[in-house]
């Protein structure tokens, strides 16, 4: 048993050092995450035997996705954790005036309808789906991580892509995303609780990224029931899009950033709202108060 790995192990990890992030990243949506797992495997690696190893990069890559199974396993755990990858960033431009670096930036990010679909989906199916179709991972390999047989973990990654098929959201136009998002904001300053339901997914999820934290709140019922947050004290509001999802930005009357607020619409139902509150996030957004 080595404390180190040699150095042919270690020109091998940074080899793979990529590769494993992005795995990792594309499994469970956050940069951060994937870079923590890809330590967590270095650190293993570092207590192995390297003589035992046969397939050094087959290894890791197991290991990897056993890490990232573990952490999806812990977010259904901690559901008051699960959603804080999703806006790890922000970019957040008025509505359809994208720079080509702010769509880089995009394009470099598991976009979050992406999310919303894989959420559908148990760890398993996620891993199974992510690893086979996007990496080309066999099902050998993906049973051991899974704990099955190549045959199970197969059938899992097929029971995984008949459900992303039955989330597809229907097809909507930005303007009609935009009713049904008007239609909410008007309901929520109205206090108007029947008329917020009418646009709220029942299943829907809120979550409210704060100085001290992400604040989860499940179910259209508890959504609409505290919708007087969202009337807030805004100043001056526009339409924006955060991460390529329609929303809000507002400021107060001093020109001081008040919230973010996002919006994931399928058909004529929203089905996540993600609003910031984070003062320090929303300095760092950039954006200055319309004249």
């Amino acid at each position: 048993m080595t404390t180190d790995p040699s150095s042919r192990v270690a020109e091998v990890f940074e080899a793979q050092r990529d590769r494993l992030r992005a795995v990792a990243y594309r499994v469970l949506g956050s940069h951060a995450d994937a870079e923590d797992v890809v330590q967590e495997a270095w650190l293993r690696l570092a207590g192995q035997d390297e003589a035992a190893i046969d397939n050094l990069a087959g290894w890791l890559t197991t290991v990897v996705g056993r890490l990232s199974l573990d952490l999806l396993r812990s977010r259904r755990a901690h559901p008051e954790t699960a959603y804080e990858h999703e806006f790890a960033s922000l970019v957040v431009t008025p509505d359809g005036e994208a720079t080509p670096e702010e769509r880089v930036a995009l394009a470099d990010s598991v976009g979050v309808a992406l999310l919303v679909v894989l959420d559908s989906l148990t760890p398993g199916e996620r891993v199974a789906l992510v690893l086979h179709d996007m990496f080309g991972v066999s099902f050998q390999e993906i049973g051991q991580i899974l704990g099955k047989s190549a045959d199970a973990a197969k059938m899992t990654a097929s029971r995984a892509r008949r459900k992303v098929r039955g989330t597809d959201p229907p097809p909507g136009s930005g303007r009609e995303h935009r009713e049904v998002i008007q239609a909410f904001s008007d309901a929520a300053l109205a206090g108007d609780f029947e008329g917020l339901l009418r646009v709220l997914d029942p299943n829907m999820k809120l979550t409210v990224d704060t100085p001290g934290g992400v604040v989860v709140t499940l179910g259209a019922t508890k959504v609409a029931a505290g919708a007087r947050m969202f009337a807030g004290k805004a100043a001056r509001v526009v339409a924006v899009r955060v991460n390529d999802l329609p929303g809000h930005m507002s400021w107060r009357s001093d020109g001081t950033p008040l919230s973010v607020i996002a919006f994931s619409v399928h058909g004529d139902r929203i089905a996540r709202i993600h609003i910031v509150v984070d003062p320090a996030k929303l300095t760092a957004i950039g954006l200055a108060a319309p004249a």
